[in-house]
């Protein structure tokens, strides 16, 4: 059975729309936001709690704020800090509102356990520490409908999934990008990965395989990093840059033969 990508383009129906910013007490005002060059979005948001990470010396940290706590943040607001490089991703856990997930320069994995009510003291001990890169974590996910199920995506060019619970690796994806890997991104129910990499290939991979079912190259021919995630019908959206440097937005249709 094999996939072929399409790539079709719609009128925008939001041609028209346009946001408005809320109130200055809305918002969370005076933090300090990582400086750190990779290619992340900084936060994760989940129905209690809003994660950012943040500037941090000797090492790296995030803040986990409660959704009402809006405005201005005290700059001695406790963080989480246990890692000793800056961190680059985080993703809390879809099962348990009170875990996330850290990926850092320091080449490990953290999941940590927030306290039911936010934290009242910096939190330097996580639940468990993954280590398996050899290279810094850029990505990490967690499985959709699986518990305890965590992906982490290196500079060493490889994607491990780890059975947290007991701290060991399931799965080790090698050998299949032979360059950074940009972002990775589970199908709905969790059976395939789509992925974007520095050779500007999006790759749709089976994991318990170990095999690539699908790939575009040169999904996006600009040298700039771009992003692949499916979306919920299983077709696959991209974003990256154009040879002139210009965005470029895709959506892909994987069809099954």
């Amino acid at each position: 059975m094999s996939h072929v990508f399409l790539f079709f383009v719609r009128q925008s129906k939001f041609r028209h729309v346009f946001g408005q910013a809320v109130r200055n007490d809305q918002c969370y005002d005076d933090i300090r936001v990582s400086r750190v060059t990779w290619d992340s979005s900084f936060c994760a948001v989940n129905p209690k709690f809003v994660a950012i990470i943040i500037e941090a010396s000797g090492g790296g940290a995030f803040l986990v704020l409660p959704l009402t706590k809006t405005g201005r943040i005290d700059k001695v607001y406790p963080t989480v800090c246990g890692h000793t490089g800056p961190v680059l991703d985080i993703d809390w856990c879809p099962h348990n509102d009170l875990v996330i997930a850290s990926g850092s320069e320091d080449c490990t994995v953290m999941v940590w356990q927030i306290p039911e009510n936010g934290l009242e003291s910096p939190l330097s001990e996580p639940v468990v520490v993954l280590e398996g890169h050899s290279k810094r974590v850029g990505i990490v996910s967690w499985h959709p409908t699986a518990r305890n199920v965590l992906l982490s995506a290196g500079c060493d060019n490889q994607i491990i999934i780890w059975n947290v619970g007991t701290g060991e690796a399931m799965i080790n994806l090698e050998d299949m990008h032979p360059d950074v890997i940009f972002s990775v991104s589970w199908s709905r129910n969790g059976s395939l990965l789509c992925t974007a990499c520095k050779d500007k290939k999006v790759r749709v991979i089976d994991p318990r395989k170990k095999k690539i079912v699908a790939e575009k190259d040169k999904a996006h021919e600009g040298a700039r990093p771009m992003r692949a995630i499916f979306l919920a019908d299983g077709n696959i959206f991209t974003t990256g840059f154009s040879r002139m440097s210009e965005r470029q937005l895709a959506l892909w249709k994987s069809v099954r033969h």
